[in-house]
């Protein structure tokens, strides 16, 4: 699979768990930003890490929303 992370603009309140989690992935501007990838499992447990579950995770294969 290929997971690509979707960040919610609008509900990012910039705690940074995501970037703690997936530094490759994400960086903390005013808001998360994708900056990057890495294994679908570390995409997939930054999402479950952000308090205002303002990532969304797709499956770029299928166009389907796995998470939240």
């Amino acid at each position: 699979m290929s997971y690509r992370p979707v960040i919610d603009e609008s509900a990012c309140a910039a705690h940074g768990d995501c970037v703690e989690v997936a530094p490759t992935v994400f960086k903390m501007d005013d808001i998360a930003v994708v900056i990057g990838t890495a294994p679908d499992d570390v995409i997939l447990a930054a999402a479950e890490s952000c308090p205002s579950v303002a990532i969304s995770v797709i499956d770029d294969a299928t166009g389907q929303q796995v998470y939240p």
